[in-house]
């Protein structure tokens, strides 16, 4: 019988950057000083940054290349009219405005599209993307399928649409009241799980049916193209590059942060296939970013952006990306932690309720276990629950999300293998003194978006 052969990443290291080795004492002060929040650590006190994979990618010498032959004209850039192209090309989208992260195209759309008292339908929230909703006068309304919400489930589709719950929504408030359907190509918040082709297709009919239009958050559209042609019955033989074209086809508007798939260290647009959307969009743009020609990017950088799109839609490349996810997963899987299932695309996310089950929500049991990880070996995670839900407008409760996660998440292109091992021998190690483990109570809670920013201390000081 033949072994199957092991798989490498599809290119080699030309330029290394040190990383500096710090002592446990040396990570208890750095972590107090933070407030316990990793987002507020140093990045020179960190020895591996798992915090996110958002403008932390590895460029390509083809990239890097291209930042040679930025033209940065404050109007009419060439590099604007190469990466206007490249989305038409390769996203299927008529229009591009460009902008300099995912949130501003999620603020410009949100203003465009949102009246006061709007009901936006979604496969789970996204932070940012429900705040700017919030902001326009919307309320988001989570109708994902049930199993994104259990951590045990093998479902292959964790990111579908429950197509009953949007049609019920629909029925109860009205389509005049839905400014569109928002639907994220693998959800982050339910751990990087994708939603399949069969479930957009449908839920583009009943959008159709509706006249309601559909936005999509491409951020990750060529992970879950990947999970597509492994998953999905009638798309083996089809590429990455063929997968991703077909979903955008499906869509309307879409919002890109250029940050995560396209391999860029800044950037964003906005995509329109809506002429008049498109105009507000300039306009806003102008406001808000910069001029509709760089909408805050400089030349060089949309030049990068141009072949990172590109490259992020080579077979290979995400097969590696996804690969290396899978083999830490498995890893965490083989010491006993406890991570949702299936393994997803950016990231592994570890379910914190069953890691310290003697913990509460109250006391913040994901932001215990990243602080408690960086401290192990100076890995930096970050929390996905009850503080990066935020507060009930109305209420001013915590959001209590049934999911309670510490999400352990890969830079495309950055670390090798040995630093994979490292990451989950070191988790296994908190692991096996998570009893001894206590919580955390805020000392500062900002008002938005609390987890960038909020500062903690344990329970009982002294035994973080």
């Amino acid at each position: 019988m033949i072994k199957r052969r092991s798989w490498a990443e599809p290119w080699k290291i030309k330029m290394v950057e040190h990383l500096r080795m710090t002592t446990r004492e040396e990570r208890l002060k750095a972590i107090e000083a933070a407030g316990y929040n990793t987002f507020l650590l140093k990045s020179e006190d960190v020895y591996i940054d798992l915090l996110t994979d958002s403008g932390t990618n590895a460029m390509s010498d083809r990239q890097w290349a291209g930042l040679m032959i930025g033209d940065e004209a404050y109007a009419g850039s060439r590099n604007f009219f190469h990466l206007d192209d490249t989305v038409r090309e390769y996203y299927a989208y008529k229009h591009m405005v460009p902008t300099h992260q995912g949130r501003g195209a999620e603020h410009i759309l949100s203003q465009i599209l949102i009246k006061k008292g709007d009901f936006i339908p979604g496969n789970m929230y996204f932070t940012t993307t429900r705040l700017h909703q919030e902001l326009a006068g919307g309320t988001f309304v989570d109708v994902i399928v049930d199993e994104a919400h259990d951590t045990e489930s093998e479902f292959p589709f964790k990111g579908n649409v429950d197509l009953k719950k949007l049609e019920n929504l629909i029925h109860k408030v009205g389509a005049e009241n839905i400014p569109y359907i928002c639907i994220a190509t693998t959800v982050n918040m339910a751990g990087g799980q994708p939603i399949s082709l069969e479930n957009i297709k449908a839920l583009r009919k009943i959008a159709d049916q509706h006249g309601i239009s559909v936005v999509h958050d491409m951020t990750r559209v060529a992970e879950n193209a990947w999970f597509i042609k492994e998953r999905e019955a009638g798309y083996a033989d089809k590429s990455v590059r063929e997968i991703v074209h077909e979903i955008c086809s499906l869509t309307d508007h879409a919002t890109m942060s250029a940050k995560k798939d396209p391999l860029v260290n800044i950037g964003g647009f906005l995509a329109t296939n809506d002429e008049d959307v498109f105009r507000k969009a300039q306009n806003l743009v102008v406001i808000y970013e910069g001029l509709h020609t760089y909408g805050g990017m400089a030349g060089r950088d949309m030049e990068a952006l141009a072949i990172g799109i590109k490259e992020s839609l080579h077979d290979d490349h995400i097969q590696a990306r996804v690969g290396q996810t899978q083999y830490l997963g498995n890893k965490l899987l083989e010491y006993g932690i406890p991570i949702v299932k299936p393994i997803g695309s950016h990231g592994v996310f570890i379910d914190a309720k069953k890691f310290l089950p003697h913990l509460s929500q109250d006391v913040f049991p994901a932001q215990t276990l990243a602080a408690e990880i960086y401290i192990e070996a100076g890995v930096r995670t970050m929390e996905r629950g009850i503080i990066s839900a935020g507060r009930n407008k109305a209420t001013g409760d915590h959001n209590r999300p049934k999911l309670e996660l510490v999400r352990i998440t890969l830079p495309r292109r950055v670390y090798t293998q040995a630093h994979i091992d490292v990451t989950a021998e070191s988790i296994a190690d908190v692991y096996a003194r998570r009893e001894s483990i206590k919580g955390l109570r805020f000392t500062y809670e900002p008002e938005y978006l609390r987890f960038f920013q909020a500062r903690f201390e344990p329970l009982e000081p002294g035994k973080a």
